[in-house]
């Protein structure tokens, strides 16, 4: 097994427990990320948890802020702040709110949770970082359903006009958003050839593979002159059973004990 897939694991583990100490919270939309995270923050990304606030790192912005949980669960695993935060989700006083906010949580590059502004956030990033001569990167996940807006749009010819190179981001492919399916809602046709047309690199790929999104990163990187978009077949919900591939995932409680059910088939899964 690829160490890459175990931290994989354990993040996804510490989502499902830190959702059901709250009792209910975004679990699907957190869970088809898992991978992606890791290998960014575990492989890819130049950043330090010691100094989040490191002028000369690389950013990441969780477009689909509600995901939130699992950006957390990973910025705990990567030591950006003690373990035992995770049971403060969105509790009074937290320093991790239901929605992502730099202001409250170490390692957070931008607050977000209006969805279908963090591509033209990241653009502004990607601009200021080239001002400043900072050979870095942004990384930004966006939803499926956020890409529905007409903001994301506008972003993605305004990045390939700038030839936004140091600009990777990524589709949470999914397929399902809070009120169904995506096709239900307003079928988007072709994700490939949609960003084809605004002149971007792309590339589509198993978002639970490590590998894949790994080799999908240094491609990204070798496309000079183009702002890179990375499309990411995910699971909503994946693997934690009562969620796995349920449209209804996208926002559900989950007791203490279906948490301990789900864990214990994950352990299982990794061998312990």
């Amino acid at each position: 097994m690829n160490d890459l897939d175990g931290i994989a694991r354990e993040i996804r583990k510490s989502t499902i427990d830190q959702i059901a100490h709250l009792g209910i919270g975004h679990i699907g939309g957190s869970m088809s990320i898992v991978e992606v995270l890791t290998v960014l923050y575990f492989k890819v990304m130049d950043v330090d948890p010691n100094n989040p606030q490191r002028a000369d790192r690389d950013r990441f912005i969780l477009s689909k802020g509600h995901a939130g949980p699992a950006l957390y669960s990973t910025l705990a695993e990567r030591g950006f702040f003690p373990r035992d935060w995770l049971h403060t989700l969105n509790k009074p006083g937290t320093n991790l709110p239901s929605h992502c906010d730099r202001q409250k949580t170490p390692g957070v590059d931008m607050t977000t949770g209006p969805l279908g502004q963090g591509l033209s956030l990241a653009n502004g990033i990607a601009l200021g970082m080239r001002l400043d001569k900072l050979d870095r990167y942004v990384y930004v996940v966006c939803g499926d359903g956020e890409l529905q807006e007409g903001q994301n749009w506008e972003a993605a010819m305004s990045a390939a006009h700038f030839r936004l190179d140091n600009l990777i981001a990524f589709t949470d492919y999914n397929k399902m958003q809070i009120d169904g399916t995506t096709s239900d809602i307003m079928e988007m046709d072709d994700l490939v050839k949609r960003w084809q047309g605004f002149n971007w690199h792309v590339q589509r790929i198993d978002g639970h593979d490590v590998d894949a999104i790994e080799t999908a990163i240094a491609a990204a990187k070798a496309a000079n002159g183009k702002p890179s978009m990375i499309i990411l077949d995910t699971i909503k919900g994946k693997g934690f059973s009562l969620a796995d591939g349920e449209v209804g995932s996208h926002n559900m409680p989950i007791s203490m004990d279906d948490a301990k059910v789900a864990i214990a088939a994950l352990d299982v899964e990794d061998g312990n």
